[in-house]
């Protein structure tokens, strides 16, 4: 191949490849504004006084700290199977706070060790009687089918706010207890702490594909040199 054009595809090559990480580089700078921009929102509602979890909107309950007054529904409770709580594994126990004869909050209760594993819920785990007060963070369930199951589950790996077939609606959003009252005498279910917003991997990404620009900027340049440098053939 002669060497001018040898050096030409060489050349276009090296600029795609530079255009194309450049680019990507970029996109992932813009996606961590954005994540910033969101950690910033996180940040503020979280910050905002407690309100009542009967709000008008249920949107505007979103990563809000909450108070609901009820009864637990200890019936209907199920086990969040496959969560881990300071390293060690174990599940998590969600609780209709009933609030009202047509309106129910989902309670995740906290953690308990794997030996929990399925309702009924008993001994120093069980949800108390009579009518309590808690206070947590609001937060999107995971889904919300549209067709509820019956009976409902007993044990499942995610969130369904639709998923039970119960006798009173569920809010479409859960509580992570933060505070109960009367707590817990024997500290079990563990409440477990709000998720702490981060940036992600983004700012690493684009900083790897910026790397990955130079190494295409800098390697066409010494192929170029050395071509030159080599003897005419």
């Amino acid at each position: 191949m002669p060497l001018r054009l040898r050096h030409a595809l060489l050349i276009i090559v090296a600029v795609v490849v530079t255009a194309t990480c450049v680019r990507l580089g970029l996109w992932q700078l813009d996606r961590l504004q954005g994540r910033r921009e969101i950690n910033a929102m996180l940040d503020a509602r979280g910050a905002l006084p407690p309100v009542d979890v009967r709000a008008p909107s249920p949107d505007a309950l979103l990563y809000r700290y909450v108070t609901a007054t009820g009864t637990y529904d200890a019936a209907s409770e199920i086990v969040l199977s496959g969560r881990s709580f300071q390293g060690v594994a174990g599940n998590h126990l969600l609780t209709p706070l009933v609030l009202d004869d047509t309106t129910a909050v989902l309670v995740d209760r906290g953690w308990v060790p794997l030996d929990i594993a399925s309702p009924p819920i008993t001994g120093a785990a069980a949800a108390p009687g009579g009518g309590v007060t808690v206070g947590g963070l609001a937060l999107p369930a995971d889904a919300d089918s549209m067709a509820p199951s019956s009976p409902a589950p007993s044990v499942v790996t995610r969130i369904d706010v639709g998923v039970a077939d119960l006798p009173y609606d569920l809010l479409p959003v859960y509580v992570l207890l933060t505070q109960q009252d009367p707590a817990q005498a024997s500290g079990v279910p563990a409440p477990v702490p709000p998720p702490v917003p981060d940036e992600g991997p983004h700012l690493s990404y684009a900083l790897q594909w910026f790397a990955f620009a130079t190494i295409a900027i800098v390697g066409c340049g010494v192929l170029l040199r050395r071509d030159r440098r080599r003897p005419a053939e």
